[in-house]
């Protein structure tokens, strides 16, 4: 397929908000070496309670129960995208999936994501790709973030790129490089605490502004040693439940309190990222924002409050907002079958640039 031009791939993405399942129809065509794109249909397969609980608590259960889910995960997420595929009657190259995040240590070399992509083939009947972190963490990387490829080929008109998913991360050029890493917590925190009010997340922050911000905590997580390591670096699940959840449970906060808590401290983080990159810029710092996070207002008063001068965060249409992520994960998977990098060794700290992802299925 290399010396094909043009593409049409599904990219489905399962993110540490615990929301649901995005699947993206994705249209590439190269043009004077240059990506274009259109996202002809889009939809978020909701998880339901089960699944919700089921995911929340995954990495609390036996291996033989993380087997199983692994397997079920990957028979419902084939359901899903097969559903998806009738229903508009679509004739994609592939499917390219990240799968759900269970494990993510890179310290200790391991990562571990589910949704068995054998089973999402299966019952698709669909070529999958999948298992895109797995090479890099082998070859001393971090095995995340992925998506600034996707940042650098489709969006390099912006200075910056912000996802505000479960975790906020960022990618940006500096000193001639594509760099990236996950800045801290976003959605995941507020998420946690808004599901004991019955809710699946903060609206628009309304739970949040009921609440007294905690100075004492927030203060003590922004001295946490891993905002002062320098990129690259990653989070996983594991951190972000022993150094901030807990952390506030152990406080016996109110639901609201936690909430302004954690939005707070999230802001704080976000904005400092981003004053870092723009200090050397003359001009207007144009930040491109996508993800779940984009749609709290208040979650997006409160960076722009900590923020400097001359950054401008730009909001795009809200179908890349919501799909992003899956677009580019789509884009990892052309990239992949044409056998062309789509691992940055300036993004994860791996030893060299690769092409990542295993090919389940003939393409």
């Amino acid at each position: 397929m290399k010396d094909q031009l043009t593409y049409q791939a599904i990219g489905i993405m399962s993110g540490t908000s615990l929301d649901g399942l995005d699947i993206a129809y994705c249209e590439f065509a190269l043009e004077d070496n240059q990506w274009k794109f259109s996202i002809p249909v889009a939809e978020t397969q909701i998880y339901d309670e089960v699944w919700q609980r089921k995911l929340l608590n995954i990495t609390k259960v036996s291996g033989e129960e993380l087997i199983i889910t692994d397997q079920d995960l990957g028979v419902w997420m084939g359901e899903a995208v097969k559903a998806f595929i009738s229903k508009h009657q679509l004739q994609p190259d592939f499917i390219s999936s990240h799968g759900h995040t269970v494990f993510h240590q890179p310290e200790r070399g391991i990562t571990y994501q589910i949704g068995n992509p054998f089973a999402i083939q299966a019952i698709s009947g669909q070529a999958v790709i999948g298992q895109f972190r797995n090479y890099d963490l082998a070859i001393g990387g971090q095995g995340a973030p992925l998506v600034p490829v996707g940042d650098q080929l489709l969006f390099g008109e912006y200075d910056a790129c912000l996802n505000l998913g479960g975790i906020a991360n960022l990618s940006a050029q500096w000193q001639g490089k594509r760099i990236a890493y996950d800045i801290g917590t976003a959605n995941m925190v507020m998420n946690y605490f808004a599901q004991q009010q019955g809710k699946p997340y903060d609206h628009d922050g309304q739970i949040a502004q009921q609440g007294q911000i905690n100075q004492l905590l927030v203060d003590t997580f922004n001295q946490l040693p891993y905002y002062h390591q320098g990129f690259p670096k990653s989070l996983g699940y594991e951190w972000v439940h022993q150094e901030i959840i807990r952390r506030i449970e152990q406080a016996n906060l109110s639901v609201p309190d936690s909430i302004a808590t954690a939005l707070d401290h999230a802001a704080y983080q976000i904005a400092q990222s981003l004053r870092f990159f723009s200090e050397k810029q003359t001009d207007s710092f144009r930040v491109l924002v996508t993800g779940g996070g984009v749609f709290n207002d208040y979650f997006m008063e409160s960076i722009r409050k900590y923020t400097a001068n001359g950054i401008e965060l730009i909001v795009p249409n809200e179908k890349i907002v919501a799909f992003k992520e899956a677009l580019v994960f789509a884009l990892l998977g052309v990239l992949r079958v044409r056998n062309e990098v789509n691992c940055l060794q300036s993004v994860t700290g791996a030893q060299y640039d690769h092409s990542a992802g295993v090919i389940f299925g003939k393409i």
